[in-house]
């Protein structure tokens, strides 16, 4: 069987840079950061007080208050962000073939808050097991693209992906394969997160894995910068509708861009830190460029990981150069988290839908927050310091890694036929 085609016809965002996609996309385009003193709880004593929070969210805009009280707000940001999607796509429903339409979602948390809140009532008590009847369904992740189903009577394949902070990407990598091997038409695919509470900033804390930079939030996630001292946690949602090309094109669908590749590895190297010659991830970049049947040379941005650590953004800018040789000078590359913080598993989504945007308004996102060159870093490279950078995009890869060794990278194509 020749692999169909897999064309993007809807999108949704919830993000710390706003609560749709124009909103996200034009705060990414300004160089906007979403970073600010923490808001849910009591910060005062964790080393780290700050984060990139979704700010203004009413979950009741597209959730019915009965159903409310059974999600976690993972859940409430990926039924949000499945519903602009689904609206932004213009599909008929009625017409559509349910059992041909899935959901493949990505989170690598789930329901953390949930969890947090429901042993800390139970450690607080006289013992007596009062927990909440939707407690585990509120935690658990694979209920999250459960909620979409329900909500939409989507019948396909439904599942869950978790791989730590690239489970996004791998969502929509396997609802990619899905279509295109034949055994799906359509699919919601994204991810969501949502881990700004004290068990989220106490634990990666205890990690030493995010910046500690109270005094100026807003500069703290600095991707490449000599100074950066960790990630940011971030919180959201983004999704997509994913579709087989004639299946839109019969209905006369805007298509944003086609799903060309994507490639999955692993470091098979630590639990939390990347493989310091970035075997992983130079191999995933060759292998979806090999799936995408193009060549390093055609590849015009790459939104790259880059979290602002010390270890991992120099290991895949290094990857970049080994797989792309002397184009990866050609290449602009930037990093959205510098705006939005890292979403974990919901980091692909919407680094995803940058790359879209990037491609419909032929716009480089910037990498902000850019003040000390590190010696260990090219300066060659064109990674879109500061200002965002008017270029024509007609191929963009999005890079996401996980802790547990997972690499997943993603490629887009401008559609012309």
């Amino acid at each position: 069987m020749k692999p169909r085609r897999v064309v993007i016809t809807g999108i949704g965002a919830i993000t710390p840079l706003g609560n749709s996609v124009e909103e996200y996309w034009n705060n990414l385009e300004k160089g906007v950061s979403g970073a600010a003193p923490i808001t849910k709880f009591d910060a005062s004593k964790f080393k780290t007080q700050f984060a990139c929070e979704v700010k203004g969210f009413d979950a009741k805009e597209y959730i019915d208050r009965k159903e409310l009280r059974k999600m976690d707000l993972v859940s409430q940001y990926g039924v949000a962000v499945a519903k602009q999607a689904i609206d932004d796509s213009n599909l008929d429903l009625e017409s559509v073939d349910r059992n041909r339409f899935g959901v493949i979602w990505g989170s690598g948390i789930g329901g953390l808050k949930s969890f947090q809140d429901e042993v800390t009532t139970f450690a607080n008590g006289d013992g007596t097991p009062r927990f909440n009847p939707f407690f585990i369904p509120k935690m658990i992740p694979d209920l999250i693209p459960g909620h979409i189903s329900m909500t939409w009577g989507l019948k396909g394949p439904n599942f869950t992906t978790v791989s730590a902070c690239a489970s996004a990407t791998n969502a929509m990598v396997d609802a990619f394969n899905y279509i295109r091997f034949g055994i799906s038409d359509l699919f919601v695919t994204g991810g969501s997160e949502a881990a700004v509470c004290e068990a989220g900033i106490g634990g990666f804390n205890a990690l030493r894995a995010l910046s500690t930079r109270n005094d100026s939030p807003s500069s703290a996630s600095r991707p490449f910068d000599a100074t950066r001292d960790g990630f940011v946690l971030g919180e959201g949602a983004g999704a997509f509708i994913f579709e087989e090309y004639e299946h839109a094109k019969a209905r006369g669908a805007k298509i944003y861009a086609e799903v060309i590749g994507g490639g999955m590895t692993a470091d098979a190297y630590h639990m939390t830190a990347p493989h310091p010659e970035g075997e992983g991830s130079s191999r995933v970049m060759a292998e979806a460029i090999k799936d995408a049947g193009i060549t390093p040379e055609d590849v015009d941005y790459i939104n790259v990981h880059g979290t602002s650590t010390p270890l991992g953004d120099i290991g895949e800018v290094n990857a970049i150069k080994k797989v792309f040789g002397e184009s990866a000078y050609n290449v602009s590359i930037s990093s959205t988290k510098s705006m939005t913080g890292h979403l974990l598993g919901a980091a692909g989504a919407v680094e995803a839908l940058a790359c879209l945007m990037s491609i419909e308004r032929g716009v480089i996102p910037p990498t902000i927050n850019f003040e000390t060159p590190d010696e260990n870093l090219d300066s060659k490279l064109d990674c879109t310091f500061n200002e965002a950078k008017k270029r024509d995009v007609n191929i963009a890869l999005s890079n996401t890694f996980g802790f547990g060794g997972h690499n997943f990278s993603v490629i887009f194509k401008k559609v012309t036929d």
